[in-house]
C-alpha cells in the first residue's frame, strides 16, 4: 500500500526532501503548494513531481494527499501541524516542533485523538556521532553517562543571512533575529537521541548581540528579541547534567560541522570537535574520526552493497557513515542527495515507513516535545537573567495508537 504527500513550503530545504518521497517506493504522489506561486510550480518542474496547489488549505481539503510535510518558517510550524492532523493527514514537519509549549501540548492530543503519525525531522537523532553513543551506551562502554554536551554553532555568516533575506523578503531582519533555544533540536535531539532521559530543570545565559546589523534589535525583532547566543544547563531526569549552546555569531567553520556532541561516563567518554571525534575510558584514547566521517566513496562491490541487486549497483558518493545501517533503505534512494551527516535518508524513510506499517516513528511527537520544550523554558529562563525553571514532560510516546478509519481518496490511494 502507498500514499501520497504533499509538500508545504517550496524554499531552500524542501526540495532535499520532496525528491527522496518521490524516489521511496511507498510513495505514490508528491504535490507541492507555497506561499509564492511560482516557487511551488519551480520545484514541480524541476523534479518532475505530480501538481501543485493554489494555497495549504486546498491541499488540506483534498482527497488526493494523504500526508503532508512542512518545510515553512520555523515559527509556524504548530499551527500547520494541527491542521494538517485535524484535517486528517499524517505529518512530518521540519523543526522545531513548535515555539510554546500550548502548541506542542496541543499537536500530542491531536496526535493522541486521531491515532495519526507525526514525526519531526530532527537530523541530529541520526547524526553519526549519536548514532555512535547510543551504541556505546547499548553496550554499557559508558557506565553511567552523568553529563553531556550539544552544541549548535551556526554562524550567521556562513549562509543564515543568505536564508533569512531569501524566505523573509524585504523584512527579513525582523525574523533573523529568531531566538537561538527557540531552534534547539539540532543540539538537544543529538544528546536526548541517544540517553534515555529528559530535561527537568534549566538555567540559561542569553548574550546580548553587539554587531549592530539591524539583525538581534529588539527595535526590529518581531521575537523582541537581542540574543545572538546562548548557554543553558539541564538537570535531567534520574540524575546529571547537560549543557545546551546555542550559537549564530561563533568564530566556527559550521560548514563542516555544525551540530557537535560530548558525552561524559563513569567508564568512557566521546568528544568531538570540528573534524575530529574520540573515544576515551581510562585507559586512553581511540580516534573514532573515520567511523563517523561521511563523503565516503563506495564502489559497486563494496560490501556495505551487498544487499542491493548488482544491476542496481553503482560507485557513488554515499552522504552515510560506517556507523550508519544503510542495508535498511531502499535501493531507490542508492546516490541520491544526503544532508546533515547522513540523516536525509533516515528521516524519510522513518517517517514512510511509520505512515505505511502503523508504527511510531523514532521522533515521535513526544520525543519531539523532549527535544524542544526544553530550549522554549531555556529562553524564558534567559529573560529572566539566567533563574533555573522547571521543565514539564509530557511522558514517553505509548507503544501503539489506535489507526484511524479514513476513507479511500479520488486518487484510489488508502489513506491509512
Amino acid at each position: 500500500m502507498t500514499f501520497s504527500i504533499g509538500i508545504v513550503g517550496a524554499g531552500q530545504f524542501a526540495g532535499q526532501f520532496s525528491t527522496l518521497f518521490d524516489r521511496h517506493p511507498g510513495v505514490s504522489r508528491v504535490y507541492v503548494t507555497d506561499l509564492l506561486p511560482e516557487r511551488a510550480e519551480e520545484l514541480r518542474a524541476e523534479q518532475d513531481l505530480d501538481g501543485v496547489f493554489p494555497d495549504f488549505d486546498s491541499m488540506l481539503a483534498s482527497d488526493d494527499v494523504d500526508a503532508i510535510a512542512i518545510f515553512t518558517q520555523r515559527w509556524t510550524h504548530g499551527s500547520l501541524v494541527v491542521q494538517a492532523l485535524r484535517a486528517g493527514k499524517h505529518v512530518y514537519s521540519a523543526v522545531p516542533m513548535a515555539i510554546t509549549e500550548d502548541e506542542i501540548a496541543e499537536i500530542i492530543d491531536v496526535v493522541t485523538e486521531t491515532g495519526l503519525t507525526y514525526m519531526m525531522g530532527e537530523t541530529s537523532y541520526y547524526n553519526p556521532a549519536t548514532v555512535y553513543a547510543r551504541g556505546q551506551l547499548e553496550k554499557g562502554a559508558f557506565g553511567r553517562v552523568f553529563y553531556a554536551e550539544g552544541d549548535y554553532v551556526h554562524d550567521m555568516d556562513l549562509g543564515f543571512y543568505a536564508a533569512y533575506a531569501y524566505s523573509g523578503g524585504d523584512e527579513w531582519k525582523r525574523t533573523a533575529s529568531y531566538p537561538p533555544m527557540l531552534y534547539p533540536t539540532h543540539s538537544i535531539g543529538g544528546v536526548l537521541g541517544a540517553l534515555p532521559t529528559y530535561a527537568v530543570s534549566v538555567s540559561c545565559i542569553g548574550v546580548t548581540d553587539d554587531r549592530g546589523d539591524g539583525v538581534f534589535d529588539r527595535e526590529t525583532s518581531m521575537f523582541d528579541n537581542d540574543f545572538s547566543n546562548a548557554t543553558a544547563l539541564f538537570e535531567l531526569a534520574g540524575g546529571g547534567s547537560m549543557r545546551i549552546n546555542e550559537m549564530r555569531r561563533v568564530g566556527y567553520p559550521s560548514h563542516i560541522r555544525e551540530s557537535r556532541f560530548r558525552f561524559f561516563g563513569t567508564e568512557g567518554s566521546f568528544e568531538q570537535l570540528a573534524e575530529i571525534s574520540v573515544w576515551q575510558n581510562k585507559e586512553g584514547v581511540e580516534d573514532v574520526s573515520s567511523l563517523l566521517a561521511t563523503g565516503r566513496t563506495l564502489d559497486a562491490d563494496d560490501a556495505t552493497l551487498a544487499h542491493v541487486a548488482p544491476e542496481l549497483r553503482a560507485s557513488f558518493t554515499s552522504g552515510h557513515a560506517a556507523v550508519h545501517d544503510i542495508t535498511r533503505l531502499p535501493d531507490s534512494f542508492l546516490g541520491a542527495p544526503d544532508g546533515h551527516e547522513g540523516s536525509h535518508h533516515f528521516l524519510a524513510d522513518d517517517f514512510v515507513t511509520a505512515v505505511m506499517t502503523g508504527t511510531i516513528p523514532p521522533v515521535n511527537a513526544w520525543v519531539a516535545a523532549r527535544f524542544t520544550l526544553p530550549g522554549i523554558v531555556a529562553h524564558q529562563s534567559a529573560l529572566q537573567g539566567g533563574v533555573r525553571l522547571p521543565i514539564n514532560d509530557f511522558g514517553d510516546a505509548p507503544e501503539s495508537l489506535p489507526r484511524p478509519s479514513l476513507p479511500i481518496g479520488s486518487s484510489g490511494v488508502a489513506t491509512i
